[in-house]
């Protein structure tokens, strides 16, 4: 795995670390050891001048040939010189040198300042200096003891010898220096084989957290970080691959969903949309009274479903193994709805709605598709017959009565003509729909194209379209053929029934990454609700008379409806609120 440059290995800032605080403990050690060793050695020293000092002090008429101690020293007199040491005797009031073995002339200055006079006079523990002698010109050894209105000093020449005695022996250093490097040499291997294991458990971290596949690196069980990472691994391998499991079986939870011919939304405690599939919007709204937007929390509101919406909202026993389910069943707009609504363990539950309808409905257009056909067949098959065994039959006709006959039997073939191809348009959907090539293709300007080629049609109903929601640009990969007919035969249709000076709006009112949600409304007469859910079965007029004298065929919305299905979509009927109807279907993008 690669590392930024920046950043030191583990083992390294270890190793550092470690070591950085060893060499600062080794070195307060021999710090220590010396001036302690140097301490006790000066110290050693010192009390054996000092107890020469307190020698001198004891047997100070000897020295100086007085008769008492207590008798004050006379300003000369004989003193004995059988000392190995250099001997002085100061007069604490005047400073004045009362006695100098190492010369036998008179000292006239005041050594009062001197250092370890001072700490004598001050009764210092430890009266002694290391100095330079301004009488003699030499380094002394100087240690101080206080008698009476006296200070006895006792020095000794700081020469080779004397350093010698009082330097501090190195070999504990060497000891402390040699364990430091073995010490040193120990902790590099140690922090590099320590280091290596939490790189190891370092980028097993990493790779887990961004999901990627584990290399076949043995890792080392001998240690406790090897058993650690092993063990790690091992996990992180059976969590990755139930990880893959549980996203493979996501992905067809979501396609089952997707695919689903129930309408199925999820939602969590607090009513927030998980995930949904194109049919339950559909048929939510079908059975509410508005059109829902991307805010589909708002089927909460509706008041068809508030038996179901209290279930699955309510408290349930948590320790319940069993999934809770209700049933409803909800009819409108001539649809019959089964609700289900299920609440899981963690408080989400699903709402599912499924159209019942719809199996009824399909064997009832098969039962009435091939009576349907002969019926529709029938008609202008026998108005042609007529007027020709007229034509025929009837000599001495006169031309004009010729001419219409020779009119209405073309309108007939036409009429028949029309009717055929819608079939084979059916035909090819239901049973050779591959046959139909899909493109890319951009679905506003096919309804700006079915717009205006019937812009004539429009103006003489005095009727105008509204395209709120429709934007410049819908890329759609499907039929442009099939996608113009779609709102091509939906405008015919509004031409044909809605009435005059009535309005049209075509809108996209919902979009997001698989479909476009689109609604055909008219304000219109409507249609009555007994209707409402065969208005797409081949061949269904809602007023037959009325239909068959404006000419239609009967396929118009079931080819609709077919060239919906075909581009992945779903679509329904109702009647707008404020009149008129409104067609609510989708389109798949991709």
């Amino acid at each position: 795995m690669a590392r930024n440059k920046k950043n030191i290995p583990f083992q390294k800032k270890l190793f550092l670390s470690i070591c950085g605080f060893f060499i600062i403990f080794v070195a307060i050690t021999m710090s220590l050891q010396y001036y302690q060793e140097k301490s006790i050695r000066h110290n050693n020293l010192y009390s054996l001048l000092q107890e020469y000092n307190h020698h001198v002090a004891n047997s100070l008429h000897e020295y100086l040939n007085i008769d008492s101690v207590e008798q004050p020293l006379p300003s000369t007199f004989i003193y004995n010189q059988n000392t190995p040491y250099r001997l002085t005797i100061i007069d604490i009031n005047t400073g004045k040198v009362l006695l100098d073995n190492s010369t036998s002339d008179a000292l006239s200055q005041s050594h009062i300042d001197r250092p370890e006079i001072q700490s004598a006079i001050k009764n210092k523990k430890t009266n002694y200096s290391i100095r330079y002698s301004e009488t003699l010109k030499e380094t002394y050894f100087y240690v101080a003891h206080r008698h009476n209105n006296y200070v006895i000093r006792t020095s000794i020449p700081y020469d080779k010898t004397v350093s010698n005695i009082l330097h501090v022996d190195p070999l504990f250093r060497y000891i402390l220096i040699a364990i430091a490097i073995m010490f040193v040499i120990a902790l590099f291997v140690y922090s590099h084989l320590l280091g290596k294991s939490i790189s190891n458990l370092e980028e097993l971290a990493q790779k887990a957290k961004l999901n990627l596949p584990l290399d076949t690196t043995e890792y080392d069980d001998t240690s406790t970080l090897g058993r650690i990472t092993k063990n790690l691994r091992e996990n992180y391998d059976e969590i990755r691959r139930a990880r893959e499991e549980l996203t493979l079986q996501e992905e067809k939870l979501l396609a089952h969903i997707q695919l689903s011919r129930e309408g199925i939304a999820i939602f969590t405690h607090d009513r927030k949309m998980i995930v949904s599939n194109n049919l339950f919007i559909q048929y939510a709204n079908h059975i509410t009274d508005r059109t829902l937007d991307d805010n589909l929390e708002e089927v909460f509101t509706e008041p068809a479903l508030q038996e179901i919406i209290e279930h699955v909202t309510s408290t349930h026993d948590k320790n319940s193994n069993t999934t809770d389910t209700k049933q409803i069943q909800i009819s409108k707009n001539g649809l019959h709805f089964i609700v289900r609504g299920i609440r899981f363990h963690d408080r989400s539950f699903e709402i599912s709605i499924f159209d019942n309808t719809e199996r009824e409905r399909e064997d009832l257009v098969k039962k009435q598709l091939t009576q349907n056909i002969a019926h529709e067949l029938k008609t202008p098959v026998s108005s042609i017959r007529g007027y020709l065994e007229t034509l025929l039959g009837t000599p001495g006709i006169s031309v004009d009565m010729q001419q219409q006959f020779l009119e209405r039997s073309y309108a007939q073939s036409r009429r028949l003509s029309d009717l055929l191809n819608d079939i084979s348009v059916l035909n090819r959907l239901d049973e050779t729909s591959e046959l139909y090539e899909c493109h890319d293709i951009n679905l506003s300007a096919i309804i700006q194209e079915a717009i205006s080629d019937s812009v004539t049609a429009l103006d003489n109903k005095s009727m105008h379209i509204n395209t709120p929601g429709i934007q410049p640009h819908m890329p759609l990969r499907g039929n442009s053929s099939l996608v113009y007919s779609i709102f091509r035969n939906l405008i015919d249709n509004s031409i044909a029934y809605a009435g005059a000076n009535t309005q049209i709006t075509i809108n996209c009112y919902h979009t997001d990454n698989q479909y476009y949600y689109i609604s055909f409304a008219d304000n219109g007469v409507g249609v009555e609700e007994t209707h409402l859910n065969r208005l797409f079965e081949r061949f269904y007029r809602v007023d037959k008379g009325r239909s068959r004298k404006l000419g239609g065929t009967g396929l118009g919305l079931a080819i609709v409806k077919n060239a919906v299905i075909f581009h992945g979509g779903e679509i329904m009927a109702k009647n707008a609120q404020g009149g008129g109807l409104d067609i609510l279907f989708t389109l798949r993008k991709i």
